[in-house]
């Protein structure tokens, strides 16, 4: 159909496409970005959670039980995010 559209004149239609693959574009962009981000933030609350837990000298399977709740909730978002990522990726 887009073909018959640039044919006959009407570019409106190509116009869309275009629009569309640069949101989607965009959001690829964007969800690259918070994946990097929250896998910064994990690795950080990780290191600083350790790095308290020596100082207070509490054992480190402790600290990282009291950090599961959070880790698993970080984790299961960032596995959404991968998957949009993957289909966004596969889509285009």
């Amino acid at each position: 159909m887009g073909i018959l559209n640039l044919l006959l004149g009407n570019t409106k239609d190509m116009a869309d496409t275009t629009e569309l693959t640069s949101i989607a574009q965009t959001s690829l962009e964007e969800l690259t970005e918070a994946i990097a981000e929250l896998e910064e933030y994990r690795e950080r609350l990780v290191n600083d959670t350790l790095s308290m837990a020596q100082r207070a000298k509490i054992m480190k399977t402790q600290a990282l039980a009291s950090l599961q709740p959070q880790l698993a909730q970080l984790d299961a978002t960032l596995e959404s995010l991968r998957q949009q990522q993957s289909t966004l990726t596969s889509g285009n």
